[in-house]
């Protein structure tokens, strides 16, 4: 029978450190007890009372609890909605209640009765983490036992557990005999944990809980006099990959990229995506300056290989920047930004390479920053230039087309070439401001051009792959060179080779787009990326502009020479016209013109030159203009 007064003593057991030991519901000292309660009202255990299982000290020896007074504990725990488990060690019985399985979708018959059954539907990744700590609890190591861990349900799926339970039963020699516990249903938490904390799209963690781990990897290595390298990557090309193949196809390159930075690194280290194609990864316990660059060449080896992507094989790099702490930065803060500014060297370098933090990159980063502001005022203030190039018919000596180009007159710095800004341009997004700028400019002298020499006169301008993000770019400038009077084929648009080999389905709608206006399309420094003649074909491109690199090579049986006339004999056969490009010398001339190309462009003709310099040209070359 349950005393009168024990009604009172069980709702002071709020605030006082107590626990419920007998059936009698009696309530003694904690430092006495081995089963805590935290209780609530009677009428709070109609609806949810929660009880937790906690130890005495371990190594006393105790006898089991009554059989009323674990009813009473049972209960409360159904009612609370947690599952009760009791493992009888000697006996290897395991009992997991009612509410516990009916949480998985079993029924009493699925699941047995000994721990290995529940050990068998849980996560392998898992097994060792429960194992380790209830055996833990067992030899009184820890004071209880708490564990969050995944168990297969019926359906297949995966449940996020939380067991916590307690030695309550030793022998004489104080070896655990019996442990009672509770498990509860996290999953959703664990979710909610999980998107507060992992990228969705890789699984890898997300700029939180990288800047978390980075934060006590900084803190470990101040204890323990370590040092820990932070290594941030950016991938190179992947705008280009995603804009031309599309977002899925995007999306597929980063997780194999994920995967690929994982292999290369160990468990112990940490690998995330702080978004878009930004990747960290921290490597801790290092044994020298060498291991990181070993590790940083396999990344980049890794990323190097070819991508499988929507029956398209694409082609990306990485460009990594090295901080070490505490050589480069005593904060998480700093040690960020310093690998930023390094991985922007490597990739002013080049791409595809890493490069360690120094010093000198502080006052790099400050004047790509400083670039940055001035090229967004560039064309308010009217900075921005055209030159033109002349593209001469080999044939006849005549000046048959131009070339823009663009220059910006830097106020302190002079004139700079594209080299110099357009990567800046297109990190910014101001290349479709200055692309359209830069088609608008060259169709007015296009169309000056054409008056003056009484017949059409094409102007070419350089598109970059990020211009092709807009979609209808080649209807807007259709419909400007209808406005202007000119017709469309006035104007052609060189891309890169890359360009059309990566075709999305905006790239190739805005190609197909300017094929039918009219607006010729050649293909820049051919040769020297991906080439396909089923690509030439399917968008109709017009001229083919042989890279100077095979210029150069003017020897009689040089292989670049050879390569030069194989290109001129392949477009003649598709119906494209050949510009040769780099034309230095009156050699590469004749020996050009004897190999049937059709065009010329070169220092030898002109180099870029202002636009009324360039008309200077033309009444040099053309009859109609001289004539006048």
């Amino acid at each position: 029978m349950t005393p009168a007064n024990d009604e009172s003593a069980v709702s002071d057991a709020h605030s006082k450190p107590q626990l419920i030991l007998s059936e009698d519901l009696t309530v003694v000292d904690a430092t006495d007890a081995f089963l805590a309660a935290r209780s609530l009202s009677r009428d709070d255990i109609a609806g949810r009372s929660i009880f937790d299982v906690f130890p005495d000290e371990a190594g006393k020896n105790h006898s089991s609890v009554p059989h009323a007074g674990e009813e009473h504990l049972h209960l409360a725990l159904e009612a609370a909605g947690d599952g009760v488990w009791e493992w009888d060690i000697l006996g290897n019985r395991f009992d997991f209640s009612t509410r516990g399985r009916a949480m998985l979708g079993y029924d009493e018959s699925e699941i047995g009765n000994r721990l290995d059954n529940w050990l068998a539907i849980t996560h392998p990744d898992d097994q060792e983490r429960v194992r380790a700590n209830t055996m833990a609890c067992m030899k009184g190591r820890i004071p209880f036992v708490s564990t969050e861990y995944r168990v297969r349900c019926k359906d297949g799926s995966w449940k996020w557990l939380l067991s916590r339970g307690a030695v309550v039963q030793r022998d004489e020699k104080g070896w655990a005999t019996r442990m009672v516990g509770t498990t509860l249903d996290i999953s959703a938490e664990q979710e909610t944990l999980r998107r507060a904390n992992f990228d969705s799209l890789t699984s890898l963690p997300n700029r939180n809980l990288f800047r978390d781990r980075l934060e006590k990897e900084v803190q470990s290595a101040r204890r323990n006099g370590k040092t820990v390298a932070l290594l941030f990557i950016d991938l190179d090309r992947f705008k280009e990959v995603n804009d031309l193949l599309g977002h899925d196809a995007g999306d597929k390159l980063l997780r194999e990229c994920a995967n690929r930075i994982l292999s290369c690194v160990r468990a112990a280290d940490t690998v995330a995506r702080l978004g878009g194609d930004e990747f960290t990864v921290i490597l801790i316990d290092l044994e020298s300056r060498a291991h990181v660059e070993d590790i940083a060449q396999k990344i980049l080896d890794a990323l190097a290989r070819p991508f499988e992507l929507s029956q398209q094989r694409a082609h990306v790099s990485g460009s990594i920047g090295i901080t070490l702490y505490p050589d480069d930065g005593i904060d998480p803060e700093r040690l960020v930004r310093n690998a930023d500014q390094a991985m922007y060297v490597s990739k002013n370098a080049g791409r595809n390479q890493f490069h360690f933090f120094t010093r000198s990159m502080q006052e790099q980063a400050w004047h790509r920053i400083t670039m940055m502001g001035e090229l967004r005022n560039a064309l308010p203030r009217k900075e921005l230039q055209l030159y033109f190039q002349p593209v001469v018919e080999l044939a006849s000596g005549r000046v048959a087309k131009g070339e823009a180009l663009l220059r910006w007159m830097h106020p302190q710095k002079g004139m700079l070439l594209p080299s110099e800004f357009i990567a800046l341009a297109e990190e910014s997004g101001l290349i479709h401001e200055f692309g359209n700028w830069v088609f608008m400019q060259a169709s007015a002298w296009s169309k000056r051009w054409t008056e003056l020499t009484g017949t059409l006169f094409q102007v070419s301008v350089n598109a970059s792959p990020v211009q092709f993000m807009q979609r209808k770019r080649a209807l807007h400038w259709g419909r400007y060179l209808s406005e202007l009077g000119l017709a469309w084929n006035s104007m052609s648009v060189e891309i890169t080779e890359g360009v059309l080999f990566n075709t999305s389905s905006s790239t190739a709608e805005q190609l197909l787009d300017m094929r039918d206006a009219g607006i010729q399309v050649a293909i820049d420094d051919f040769g020297t990326g991906y080439s396909s003649m089923a690509y030439l074909k399917r968008f109709d491109v017009d001229y083919l502009k042989i890279d100077q690199s095979f210029v150069r090579g003017t020897a009689p049986n040089s292989t670049r020479r050879t390569i030069a006339e194989t290109i001129i004999v392949m477009a003649h056969k598709l119906g494209l016209k050949v510009i040769a490009e780099g034309v230095e010398t009156p050699e590469q001339r004749d020996w050009l013109q004897h190999a049937g190309c059709d065009f010329g462009q070169g220092y030898l003709f002109s180099q870029p030159v202002p636009p009324e310099e360039f008309e200077q040209l033309l009444s040099l070359h053309s009859p109609a203009v001289s004539g006048r």
